[in-house]
């Protein structure tokens, strides 16, 4: 076997290895669990944990590698769609939309992204609506995923 080819095989076995394990999902708040794209895999093992409606943050152009929302259906849970493109879509009004859902879903939820960082920002803001003080809300954000869309986040939320 060439080189090149041993390389290529231990990167595809890596890939294949990688794609298989379970993606990491945080509870910022009980009944809450947030993050990144969940595969179907995870989909199922989260449905035996609880969770009984997903609200997916992407929007339909971005590829999720399996039709989401009829996997969702087929498992019995109920799946939302809140379309959020990106920076310019973290507002106080679709904040409000997502907090809103959340307030309406009866038992657990999933709540994810491509990442989670869209997830944190927008409960980082729903959060602060509420009244919850502005540091609580930003740390309520980061352990839901909020990263990048931290200084985007505190310029909606005002100075400290």
């Amino acid at each position: 076997m060439t080189r090149f080819a041993f390389l290529l095989s231990t990167l595809l076995v890596g890939c294949a290895s990688f794609a298989a394990h379970a993606t990491d999902f945080a509870q910022p708040q009980p009944g809450l669990h947030t993050g990144g794209q969940p595969s179907q895999d995870d989909l199922a093992r989260l449905k035996s944990e609880g969770v009984r409606t997903v609200i997916d943050l992407r929007g339909p152009q971005e590829d999720r590698g399996y039709d989401e929302a009829a996997e969702a259906q087929r498992l019995g849970l109920h799946y939302i769609a809140l379309p959020i493109a990106g920076k310019d879509d973290v507002t106080p009004a679709n904040a409000k939309a997502l907090g809103d859902l959340l307030k309406a879903q009866d038992g657990d939820v999933l709540l994810h992204c491509a990442s989670g960082n869209r997830v944190g920002a927008l409960l980082a803001m729903d959060a602060a609506a509420r009244g919850v003080p502005r540091e609580e809300a930003l740390e309520l954000g980061r352990k839901a995923g909020l990263k990048s869309l931290e200084p985007v986040v505190a310029e909606q939320l005002g100075k400290p």
